[in-house]
C-alpha cells in the first residue's frame, strides 16, 4: 500500500513539475475537440402519430378482396420507399439545392436513413424524421423536420383515400379490356368446337368423352348381360312348369283320355329332363300314345286346361323379353365396336378434338374469373363512394422540435475537456519516463537499491520567488480560461437551444 501511495506521490509531483506541458497539451487537444464538435450539424427530430381504423362490417359481409387493411399494410411498406421520398424532397426545402438526379438519389438515400414508420398496434402507427443540414440553422432544421414529418402524412392520406378509389377505377377499367379479350378469344374457340362437332359427332368432347361412352356403354352391356340371364333362367322355368302340366283335363268317364293325357305329361316330363327321343323311355311312351290314339278315335275326352294356357301366354311373353335382351345386346356391342374403331382409325382426330376441348375449358375458366373479379372491384368501388371504410386519425401532429435529438454537445464538450486533461496528464507522466530523474528520495532509493542520506531543499531568491509567484499567477489563468471557454461553449449551446424553441 505505502508503495502504491508512493508511485501516486511521484506521478502527482512528476506532473506538477511540468504543469506548463499537461496545460499546452490540454488547451490544444481542447480547442481541436471543440472545434471538431462545432462542426457536427445538430439534428433535430419531429414525430407524429396517426390512427387508422378499416374495419367495416359491409365489406367484411360482402367479402371484398384486398379490403382496408391490406392497403394499408401495403402503404406502410411503401411510405419510405424512393418514390415517396422523393415526393418529400420535391414539397420540402431539402430539394432547395438539389439540381442533378444524382444529388436527388443522394438526398433521397440520406432522407430513407432517418425516417421511419413503425406500427404500434394494429392500428396506430408512428411516423419520425430526424433531419439535420449543415446549410441549415438550427430553427430552419427544427421546422424542416417537422414538414418533412407533415408531408409523409399527407402522402399516407391520399395513397388510402384518394388514391385508393382512382386505384379501383382503374382496375375495373383494366379488366373490362381483358374481359373484352377474352371473350373475343371464348367466340372463337366457341365456334371451332362447333365446327369440330360437326365433323365428327362420334368424338364430341375428345378422347377422354370417347373412353367415358365406351365405359358406360360396357358397363351397360354387363348389366344386359345379367338381364339375359335372369330372363333365360325365367323361361326354362315356365318350359319346365309347362311340361308337367297337361293340356286336357279328363272328363267322366273318359279313362282312354285320362291315360292319354297322363302318358302326355310323362313325355313331356322327360323330354324338360333332356331326354332325347332315342332314349328307350322315350320311345315307349311315344308307342304307348300312338296306340292311346288310335284306341280313342285321334281324339282324347276331357275339356282344355286354363292353367296350360295361362302358362303358354307366359312363356311367350318371356321370349320376347329375351328376344329384346338379345337385341339390345347386340346394339350396345355393335356401340363398343364403333367406339373402339374410332379409338384405333382416327387418333389424329382424337387429339385434335382433346386440344379443342381443353382450350375452351381454360378459356371458360378464366373468363368466369375475370367476370367475378370484376363484379367484385365494382362493388368495392360503390361502397367506397356510398360508405368508405377508411377512417384516418391524427393522434397527435408532427411535434416541433426543440432540443437537437443528435449530438448531445454539452457531453461531447464536458468530453473533450476531460481528454484534453487526461490527455496532458499522460504527455507529462510519459515525458517523465523519458527522463532519467526522480520526483522523489523514495523513487530514488528503489531505483538505486541504496539508503539515500539527505537532500537538499530549493533555496530561492526574493526575486525568483516573486517570479514564481507570477508565473503560478499566469499558470492560474491559463487555467481558469480553459474552464471558462468550456463555461462560455456552453452557454452557447443553450443559448441557440432556447433560440430554437
Amino acid at each position: 500500500m505505502n508503495e502504491m501511495f508512493g508511485e501516486l506521490r511521484a506521478a502527482a509531483v512528476s506532473v506538477w513539475h511540468r504543469r506548463w506541458l499537461v496545460l499546452g497539451v490540454a488547451w490544444g487537444v481542447c480547442l481541436l475537440g471543440w472545434m471538431a464538435v462545432a462542426m457536427i450539424p445538430n439534428k433535430y427530430e419531429s414525430t407524429a402519430r396517426i390512427f387508422v381504423e378499416t374495419d367495416d362490417v359491409l365489406s367484411d359481409q360482402l367479402k371484398i378482396a384486398n379490403g382496408g387493411k391490406g392497403e394499408i399494410d401495403r402503404v406502410r411498406k411503401t411510405l419510405a420507399g424512393g418514390v415517396n421520398l422523393e415526393k418529400v424532397v420535391r414539397g420540402t426545402d431539402l430539394g432547395a439545392d438539389v439540381a442533378t438526379p444524382r444529388e436527388m438519389e443522394q438526398t433521397v438515400a440520406d432522407l430513407a436513413e432517418n425516417v421511419k414508420v413503425e406500427s404500434q398496434e394494429d392500428s396506430l402507427f408512428t411516423i419520425t424524421a430526424l433531419i439535420g443540414k449543415p446549410s441549415l440553422s438550427d430553427a430552419q432544421n427544427a421546422k424542416l423536420a417537422q414538414d418533412v414529418v407533415q408531408k409523409l402524412i399527407d402522402i399516407f392520406r391520399e395513397e388510402n383515400i384518394a388514391g385508393n378509389r382512382g386505384e379501383v377505377a382503374d382496375t375495373v377499367v383494366f379488366l373490362d379490356q381483358q374481359l373484352e379479350q377474352r371473350k373475343a378469344e371464348l367466340e372463337a374457340a366457341e365456334a371451332k368446337l362447333s365446327a369440330f362437332e360437326a365433323a365428327h359427332p362420334d368424338l364430341v368432347g375428345g378422347s377422354s368423352a370417347i373412353s367415358s361412352r365406351l365405359a358406360a356403354t360396357r358397363q351397360e352391356v354387363r348389366g344386359v348381360d345379367a338381364d339375359l340371364a335372369a330372363a333365360q333362367s325365367a323361361l326354362a322355368a315356365i318350359n319346365g312348369q309347362l311340361a308337367g302340366t297337361p293340356r286336357i283335363l279328363a272328363g267322366p268317364g273318359g279313362s282312354d283320355g285320362s291315360a292319354l293325357g297322363q302318358t302326355q305329361a310323362q313325355l313331356a316330363a322327360m323330354q324338360a329332363r333332356g331326354l332325347t327321343d332315342s332314349h328307350p323311355d322315350v320311345v315307349a311312351l311315344k308307342r304307348q300314345i300312338t296306340l292311346l290314339q288310335r284306341a280313342g278315335g285321334g281324339q282324347a275326352s276331357g275339356m282344355p286346361n286354363p292353367a296350360y294356357s295361362s302358362l303358354i301366354s307366359i312363356k311367350a311373353e318371356r321370349e320376347a323379353n329375351v328376344q329384346a335382351l338379345m337385341a339390345r345386346k347386340a346394339a350396345l356391342q355393335a356401340d363398343v365396336s364403333g367406339a373402339m374403331a374410332d379409338q384405333a382409325s382416327e387418333p389424329s382426330a382424337s387429339a385434335e378434338a382433346n386440344r379443342i376441348s381443353r382450350d375452351y375449358d381454360v378459356l371458360k375458366k378464366k373468363y368466369d374469373e375475370l367476370l367475378q373479379n370484376r363484379e367484385e372491384m365494382r362493388l368495392r368501388g360503390q361502397v367506397e363512394d356510398e360508405r368508405s371504410s377508411f377512417k384516418f386519425d391524427v393522434v397527435d401532429p408532427p411535434s416541433t422540435p426543440r432540443n437537437p435529438a443528435s449530438p448531445n454537445r454539452p457531453l461531447l464538450l464536458l468530453g473533450v475537456l476531460i481528454l484534453g486533461l487526461g490527455a496532458g496528464v499522460g504527455s507529462a507522466l510519459a515525458l517523465g519516463q523519458l527522463r532519467s530523474t526522480f520526483a522523489t528520495t523514495a523513487g530514488l532509493e528503489r531505483a538505486l537499491d541504496l539508503p539515500v542520506i539527505g537532500a537538499i531543499s530549493e533555496n530561492l531568491t526574493g526575486g525568483a520567488r516573486a517570479l514564481r509567484a507570477s508565473r503560478m499567477k499566469l499558470f492560474y489563468a491559463a487555467t481558469g480560461s480553459l474552464g471558462g471557454v468550456f463555461l462560455v461553449l456552453l452557454t452557447i449551446e443553450f443559448v441557440q437551444r432556447g433560440m430554437v424553441a
